[in-house]
């Protein structure tokens, strides 16, 4: 092979990486151990929008470049690129073979539409459970409203590639048939009609990406990660306001959550983590992973927060501590992305209904009819909420991801 295409092939496999969910420091490292078998000194330089290449061997040097954005996650596609890395590297995987196999790795579809529909139905029902819904008749509302979503959201993107326009559907959806069990007196002052399948839109693994690409020193790849992972938040709360103001709802800013009993936390938690895998199309031999870490990481968080009189910020700490604790070794024995399992475990913890009070609070207080000293006091204390308790859980999955990762390349290093 030349170089240019031992190059366009290490381009290929870490571009599966980079727009698949894998952590930066993952696909880089990947890309070089290819480059290594390919007899090249790789150096992969990702940026928002592109991956960038330098192949060198013992003839020249030639830098290649492709557009990749990293706003996708499908645990099938990496583990599958992982897995024909390995292959390639114990020679049952030949170099010209190698192209055609990553080409159709990069194809390989996601969860099937009903499937798709099926876990965000069950996903958004389980979070209203564990936030408190008390009759069936909301429970079934929000499993119409976010199976509805779901359904939108893959017809959406056989029409349009804007990564914003989706998730804003979606929660416009959620938003109408939040306000009409408002109208019905069919939900009650938590709205969870209205936010339970917006909950599920809620981008954490590139909140959790973003967060580690700053820890390494990634600033510009780490603050457009954060920034798309915003805007997807603006774009989820513009709906869900947008689609209670037409039917006259809102949605409160100072309402407190119900307490539930911890089995059925438990077992609400299970399904969620269990709906976000298919949504990230988690292989069927690693589901049991993340679910059973999930239910363990609520029952922690639980007990935190209703035998120790822990805050909420706390509870999310022990229980992503935990998590990462025992995913991290996880994702790097299964070449899973660590930021998609984790997050995965632990999805019902993430503040996105204090994102979405604060916005409906800012909104009433752009309106000017109903401003008041509580309501920016309330305004602001989900807004705090909100960051603090991601900050919280961003440091209790990454700081042992972090220490297990050093360790791990300093015992390869002894060895070796």
């Amino acid at each position: 092979m030349t170089l240019e295409e031992r190059s366009s092939l290490v381009l290929a496999f870490a571009r599966v990486f980079y727009v698949n969910g894998q952590a930066t420091e993952q696909t880089v490292a990947a890309a070089e151990q290819l480059g290594r078998a390919l007899g090249l000194r790789a150096k992969i330089m990702p940026r928002w929008g592109e991956l960038l290449v330098q192949a060198e061997d013992k003839d020249g040097r030639l830098i290649s470049q492709v557009a990749a954005d990293p706003t996708g996650v499908n645990m099938e596609r990496v583990a599958s690129t992982a897995r024909a890395i390995q292959e390639f590297d114990a020679g049952r995987l030949l170099p010209e073979a190698a192209m055609g196999a990553i080409a159709a790795i990069s194809r390989a579809p996601p969860a099937p539409t009903w499937l798709f529909t099926l876990a965000a139905a069950a996903g958004a029902v389980a979070l209203s459970v564990i936030f408190g819904v008390e009759h069936p008749v909301p429970a079934g509302l929000i499993l119409v409203s976010a199976a509805a979503g779901a359904v939108l959201r893959r017809a959406v993107a056989r029409y349009s590639a804007n990564v914003l326009i989706q998730p804003f559907c979606a929660a416009l959806i959620a938003g109408v048939v939040g306000a009409l069990a408002v109208r019905y007196q069919l939900s009650s002052s938590l709205r969870l009609v209205a936010v339970c399948p917006c909950m599920v839109l809620v981008p954490g693994p590139h909140v959790l990406n973003g967060a580690l690409d700053l820890i390494n020193g990634r600033i510009h790849l780490g603050a457009a990660r954060l920034i798309y992972a915003g805007l997807v938040v603006v774009a989820i709360s513009t709906g869900l306001l947008l689609g209670l103001a037409l039917l006259g709802a809102s949605l409160p800013v100072d309402e407190a959550g119900r307490a539930v009993p911890l089995w059925q936390d438990v077992i609400a938690a299970g399904v969620a983590v269990a709906s976000y895998s298919v949504f990230f199309s988690t292989p069927l031999n690693m589901l049991p992973w993340p679910v059973a870490t999930g239910m363990v990481a609520h029952a922690l968080r639980w007990a935190t927060l209703t035998l120790f009189g822990a805050g909420a910020a706390t509870g999310a700490f022990v229980a992503c501590l935990t998590v990462g604790l025992i995913l991290t070794p996880v994702a790097r024995r299964s070449h899973m992305p660590f930021a998609a399992i984790g997050f995965a475990a632990v999805v019902s913890m993430m503040p996105g209904v204090f994102l979405f009070r604060m916005a409906s609070g800012l909104v009433q207080m752009a309106g000017g009819s109903q401003t008041s000293l509580e309501l920016i006091s309330a305004t602001i204390a989900d807004g705090m909420t909100a960051m603090i308790i991601t900050l919280t859980m961003s440091f209790g999955l990454i700081t042992p991801k972090l220490a297990i990762d050093y360790l791990s390349e300093r015992w390869t290093q002894t060895k070796s």
